[in-house]
């Protein structure tokens, strides 16, 4: 069990005019690095996440996407969006990077999800990815999938690659397309920006956000078959966060040496363990994307099979990314005041402990029940049974952080000041409430994160668009 040390930071939130007093605490390792590792012009805008990496046989380094060799990236104002944020970001690679993604399940899917799984299937490499805030090119018909082909044609020319050599990921408002002239003037200055500095990634990181009060971003390096190996990445999302997946973009990239097969296969597994496992407010966006890119330019023998060790340890470096940045994204849920983590274990297998996890963190009425600071444990119990997954109620153990609220399917007494005590400094310090569930005597675990419910989430998307 990892272990870490609270302490506080007061994070200033420019564009809100407002402060917070954070108090990170936990059982994961996190790291807070505002001023230290955000690039002068980022910061400007909205300090750095604390990252929640598992522990493992790896260590954290600056740098998030530009960490991996190969890889640099930029951000900047290109006007597309109210306000002097960053809007437009980009990430490269010097070689073909081996290229897996991952996409909503919505129908309404914007035009760049629909564009790049087109790309994905024509190549299994890639060379670039940019990422426009303020539109989410989303419901815009032909003319939003041409904006599209456009920007990717215009990056194209000027990087000197083909066409599905480029990746775009977008968000924002749905119906609105991009603002095309101003992010192709913007082109030419962002190519000129690119970096494989630690502020390169740091102020792509900040580009991408839309509501996020704080940007996200990680890199790790671990030993991966007698190399050094790197494996960074960058992510947005606050609301329209729900499973399969959310509104969330990511950018992955490692410097591994590794298949196209392996790799798609890797990168699926990691997404169901991280981004769809984390939810806000129950809503699937239409722009949901990860991108991940593998330059192979550590030096590292290649990895050609699922079931070789080097895959497998590549893949626990692939899942402490992805697992770090999405519950980085649930701890920013909009309005929210802590993180939900839902540990759930006795089931018949992995799929079905992160089903019934799922479940629990996407229960409104159990994320109101938090924020409210009611151990409600009857909320706890009915989402676990309406799941979809089959268990003996008789077996079910309910807690809440170290209180048992039930066991073997009968309530216990339990001291309800100190459990609900126990959420109240879990909301004051923006710290993370742990829900631990068991459903029988299985070897299946799996985990789920998602945050409270509170006044303010409806506020802000009550004004979102205007």
């Amino acid at each position: 069990m990892s272990t870490c040390i609270p302490h506080f930071v007061s994070l200033r939130f420019l564009e809100l005019n407002t402060s917070k007093r954070y108090r990170f605490s936990g059982r994961c390792r996190r790291t807070m690095s505002v001023a230290a590792s955000v690039s002068k012009e980022a910061s400007n805008y909205i300090p750095e996440a604390p990252i929640f990496l598992p522990e493992g046989p790896w260590q954290q380094i600056p740098g998030g996407v530009t960490a991996a060799v190969g890889f640099k990236a930029a951000g900047m104002r290109a006007g597309l969006r109210a306000g002097e944020k960053p809007d437009l970001a980009l990430v490269t690679c010097d070689v073909d990077a081996i290229s897996a993604g991952a996409f909503t399940t919505n129908v309404v899917a914007a035009a760049p999800v629909i564009y790049c799984k087109n790309a994905l299937n024509a190549s299994p490499t890639a060379r670039a990815v940019l990422i426009n805030a303020g539109q989410a090119n989303a419901a815009t018909g032909d003319a939003g999938f041409q904006d599209v082909i456009d920007c990717s044609s215009a990056l194209a020319n000027l990087l000197n690659l083909k066409n599905e050599e480029v990746l775009i990921e977008s968000t924002g408002v749905i119906g609105k397309r991009i603002k095309k002239e101003a992010l192709l003037n913007s082109l030419p200055k962002l190519v000129g920006l690119l970096s494989s500095s630690v502020d390169g990634a740091n102020s792509a990181a900040v580009a991408i956000t839309t509501t996020d009060l704080v940007s996200k971003s990680v890199a790790i390096e671990s030993e991966v078959g007698g190399t050094r190996i790197r494996v960074g990445g960058m992510a947005k999302g606050s609301g329209m966060i729900h499973p399969n997946m959310a509104t969330m973009l990511g950018v992955i990239t490692t410097d591994a040496l590794v298949t196209s097969e392996v790799w798609r296969k890797l990168v699926q597994i990691a997404v169901s363990r991280s981004f769809n496992q984390i939810t806000v407010d129950g809503d699937t966006s239409t722009n949901d994307a990860v991108i991940a890119l593998a330059s192979g330019l550590s030096g590292a023998n290649k990895i050609s099979s699922m079931n070789s060790l080097e895959a497998n340890h590549l893949q626990m470096c692939l899942d402490a990314v992805m697992q770090g940045l999405a519950k980085s994204i649930a701890w920013d849920g909009e309005g929210a005041t802590c993180l939900i983590e839902v540990n759930v274990d006795g089931a018949k297998d992995e799929a079905e402990a992160a089903k019934i996890a799922r479940s629990v963190a996407s229960s409104s009425l159990t994320k109101a029940a938090i924020y409210g600071r009611d151990p409600n444990w009857g909320r706890i119990a009915c989402a676990a049974g309406y799941a979809g997954i089959v268990f003996n109620p008789n077996k079910l153990r309910i807690s809440l952080g170290d209180t048992l609220l039930m066991d073997a399917g009968q309530p216990l007494p339990f001291d309800r000041i100190a459990a609900s005590n126990y959420m109240r400094k879990a909301g004051e310090t923006h710290g993370t409430v742990e829900i631990h569930i068991s459903i029988g005597d299985g070897p299946g675990r799996g985990v789920a994160w998602g945050c409270d419910l509170s006044y303010d989430y409806v506020k802000i998307n009550a004004e979102y668009s205007t």
